[in-house]
């Protein structure tokens, strides 16, 4: 029971702290509301766990052994991310009170997979099974233990995120704040991978 408190205060910390999942569904929250940003919403909650799964059962040996692969998924992740800013960034302000706007939030599809390309969640995902899970122990009960940490915080850390940015609706009506805040969400966005940028920087040059 201490390993699994353990693994869930880590949980808890490194969910509730800013990142892509967290920006991004606080500027869907602003942008479309509680209702449209529910498959956002789940997807993060469902996804990154099942991440955790994955990677602590026995993906994470792939990247072992073939490191280039983990790599290749980091700049992957990056170009994306740095694209989502953009999108984010550009985007016109939408009528608040009715809901219009040209874009779609995220399915709970691309939400899951989006996962695979957070460089957040790969920091967390492979810290937890590093540190949480022991070859004294059975893997596999520890493994599901940490993803079972991940979806209890997951919901009421990420869904706070969510009504935030919905509370944010009442304030940011005028088109100008709207945007103003788009862009500082983009400007987060980038900040929270420049660690990743850094650290790839460092590694190749």
């Amino acid at each position: 029971m201490e390993f699994f408190y353990a693994s869930l205060l880590f949980a808890l910390s490194a969910t509730i702290t800013p990142g892509p999942n967290n920006i991004m569904i606080m500027t869907s929250g602003l942008n479309y509301g509680v209702k449209k940003s529910l498959p956002h919403l789940f997807g993060i909650c469902l996804g990154f766990p099942a991440m955790v799964i994955i990677v602590g059962l026995g993906f994470g040996i792939v990247f072992e052994t073939y490191p280039v692969l983990h790599q290749l998924i980091k700049i992957a992740g990056i170009l994306y991310l740095l694209y989502l800013a953009w999108m984010i960034a550009s985007s016109k302000p939408s009528d608040l009170k009715s809901g219009d706007t040209e874009s779609k939030p995220f399915s709970f599809i691309q939400a899951v997979l989006f996962q695979w390309v957070n460089p957040k969640a790969w920091v967390m995902v492979t810290g937890a099974v590093a540190a949480y899970t022991s070859t004294q122990g059975n893997v596999f009960i520890q493994v599901f233990a940490i993803a079972m940490a991940f979806f209890i915080v997951a919901f009421p850390c990420v869904g706070s995120w969510l009504y935030f940015g919905v509370g944010m609706r009442q304030v940011l009506q005028k088109p100008n704040y709207q945007r103003a805040f788009n862009i500082l969400m983009a400007l987060l966005l980038v900040l929270s991978i420049t660690p990743v940028i850094v650290e790839l920087f460092n590694h190749y040059i």
